[in-house]
């Protein structure tokens, strides 16, 4: 029995880290606290979220590439950071609860008359063409979410909808996303359930502001391998979120994606305690919400050649795990997958390991695109917020957060012996 156990340690000596789950809370806290005003634009929330995450690595002695921490860029943003409000007939909605901002909507205020669209509309010829001859100007379109796609393809309506001082989406559940453009009209995405019914009309007052040229940064350091330097094993995962939505409403983002950053702090602290053979790079890109902007900059310019980049793991929403793991580029890279999988099968370090195809959905795509191997990780299963407020620390369980760090620190030795 000492004899297999002994085995078992000198083949998996990390199996006896364990993550500090109070300091992963902790940063997750701190993430997604008002002072960062939910990691975007509005009030330098990205930027306050980027110091916090190079102090991280600072005080944990990593190194530098180019003598800073900071790669920067810029991006041109849409932004919400003063007035937002919305009333239906009677109704005062409560913004993020009742309704949300499209990331592309412009400003506006004033009062609307309702006009309702509708399928039979789009699927009558003689509807149609009496809808194509109505008077959009000045009014607030309201348009079913099953719909909304058919009209925003339309070319015809889409010319109707710029004479329109704002649209209303009704949607079953409210997502937020980002733009760096603006819309000629006011752009409600409402619940439905939260629409009053007999409604004639809405009062409104939007201010959307787009920052040209927002300074943004990639946060960036790197552990010097022991035995090869010149092989790097990148983790990477985005520290932005979607920011404020007018001055009282912000998206903490505790699942997407301050899980995925804590987990990169977990392994800057596993590494620098345990010195890897390979060295490991890790990158924090700024930006992602906004069309993976960071992490491309990042591949067109990059800090060291790409071609030393032995893998890379990208870590985005990984707060959950009750059905285990997908892993993006899964079903491209079967070699590396089978072995991942057969890791997990061995150890049960999470209850699935699922593959996918490629996918423009994370940080990792342009390193895939530019021929570095690379997964993106993320866990399945429990929680449901995503893009909006509700996604916050006192409800992001971290299931399975231990075991995902666990199997993904196997797999990271694992291809350090090859």
């Amino acid at each position: 029995m000492k004899k297999i156990i002994f085995i078992l340690i000198y083949l998996f000596p990390f199996v006896l880290y364990s993550q500090d789950i109070l300091r992963v809370r902790e940063t997750i806290d701190s993430l997604t606290a008002p002072r960062m005003h939910g990691r975007g634009a509005e009030n330098n929330g990205e930027t306050i979220a980027a110091k916090f995450i190079r102090n991280k690595f600072s005080v944990l002695g990593l190194n530098t590439f180019q003598g800073s921490f900071y790669q920067k860029f810029t991006y041109d943003i849409n932004t919400f950071p003063n007035k937002v409000a919305l009333q239906i007939g009677k109704k005062e909605l409560c913004p993020g609860k009742d309704f949300i901002l499209n990331g592309a909507s412009g400003s506006g205020k004033g009062t609307a008359p309702l006009f309702f669209l509708d399928s039979l509309q789009l699927a009558n010829k003689t509807l149609y063409n009496r809808l194509l001859k109505k008077a959009f100007a000045g009014k607030a379109i309201v348009i079913p979410e099953a719909i909304e796609k058919q009209i925003l393809n339309n070319e015809a309506l889409i010319v109707k909808l710029k004479e329109a001082a704002a649209i209303l989406v009704l949607k079953h559940k409210l997502t937020e996303g980002l733009a760096s453009f603006q819309t000629p009209f006011v752009y409600f995405e409402v619940l439905d359930q939260a629409f009053p019914p007999n409604a004639k009309k809405i009062h409104f007052n939007v201010d959307a502001q787009v920052i040209e040229n927002f300074e943004a940064n990639n946060v960036i350091g790197y552990i010097p391998g022991s035995v090869n330097k010149d092989s790097i094993i990148v983790i990477s995962a985005h520290y932005d979120h979607l920011g404020q939505m007018g001055a009282n409403v912000y998206f903490p983002g505790a699942n997407d994606n301050a899980s995925g950053i804590s987990m990169l702090l977990e392994f800057a602290h596993y590494f620098t305690e345990n010195p890897p053979p390979y060295s490991i790079a890790f990158m924090a890109f700024g930006a992602e919400e906004a069309g993976l902007v960071g992490s491309h900059y990042y591949v067109e310019n990059p800090l060291f050649p790409l071609e030393k980049i032995k893998f890379l793991i990208n870590l985005d929403l990984v707060g959950t795990g009750d059905e285990g793991i997908m892993v993006v580029n899964g079903a491209v890279l079967p070699r590396q997958f089978e072995l991942l999988s057969q890791i997990n099968a061995i150890q049960k370090d999470v209850p699935a390991v699922k593959k996918r195809g490629e996918a423009a959905n994370s940080d990792h795509y342009f390193f895939y695109k530019n021929g570095i191997p690379s997964f993106f990780i993320y866990t399945l299963g429990g929680i449901k917020a995503y893009h909006d407020i509700y996604d916050r620390p006192e409800t992001l369980p971290l299931t399975k957060y231990k075991g995902v760090f666990q199997l993904i620190v196997r797999f990271i030795h694992k291809l350090e012996a090859q």
